[in-house]
């Protein structure tokens, strides 16, 4: 594996996305921390980086704005030179159940978590095709694939997310760049901590491995995703749940 890679991860500032930020991090990587709304959170997310021997550079980007991602992305390529590994990461919830959805909560969460991994990946689209190396990985979600009351734009989202891993890795997969995604379950973050513990308790029960999961879990097959070890592997879902669907 070349060492000396450029990596994107965006909504990097905590949880799953910081975890996976640190995990690629090792010396010869320029790692590209991406937050939105959270410029203390990145930092930390960058101290951490640093530690682990990587050069962190901090980007405040709004993944749904095509012309700041667009212009971002020509900003990585023109300064580094390449971009070897992008992770769509940031995502955001709005739950409620249908009934009470408002059009606005819909329309974030599908702008930042569909939208968003749409206009990252069509930006590294050339650059990557150029280079004839490169790996997309998507998060998405296991409510993508088992739904989940209260959550129909998030697991619309994330459902399309898999649609949108599969085709690009079609498009890709001649030009030595795979695209894959990975599907955390039940996760301790800052996200899923402000659901009610009778919430938390009925997932729990529907997990096997009778524990939730960390965001270093999801790092884990992330890290393996970008790897060359995984270089014939595209177009999958990998499933990182205890369990909790088996599929």
């Amino acid at each position: 594996m070349n060492r000396n890679r450029v990596i994107v991860v965006t909504g990097a500032s905590r949880g799953i996305g910081r975890a996976i930020a640190v995990a690629l991090s090792e010396p010869g990587v320029e790692m590209i921390v991406n937050y939105n709304s959270s410029p203390k959170a990145a930092g930390e997310t960058a101290q951490a980086v640093e530690a682990r021997g990587a050069t962190p550079h901090l980007l405040q980007l709004n993944v749904a704005d095509a012309d700041s991602v667009k212009e971002a992305f020509q900003e990585i390529v023109k300064t580094r030179g390449r971009i070897d590994v992008l992770v769509n990461n940031a995502g955001i919830t709005r739950d409620n159940l249908l009934a009470l959805m408002k059009p606005e909560d819909w329309d974030e969460v599908l702008n930042t978590n569909l939208r968003g991994a749409f206009l990252c990946s069509q930006a590294v689209f050339k650059p990557m095709m150029r280079q004839r190396y490169g790996r997309i990985i998507n998060v998405t979600s296991v409510v993508g694939i088992i739904g989940n009351s209260g959550q129909c734009n998030y697991a619309a989202a994330k459902a399309g997310i898999i649609g949108l891993t599969r085709s690009l890795a079609r498009e890709l997969v001649s030009r030595n760049v795979t695209v894959n995604a990975v599907a955390p379950g039940f996760v301790e973050t800052d996200m899923t901590s402000k659901l009610p513990q009778s919430a938390r308790d009925i997932l729990l029960g529907q997990i096997p491995a009778g524990r939730y999961g960390t965001p270093e879990d999801v790092a884990a097959a992330v890290q393996f995703l970008a790897s060359d070890g995984a270089a014939y592997i595209t177009g999958q879902v990998i499933h990182v749940n205890g369990g909790m669907f088996m599929g």
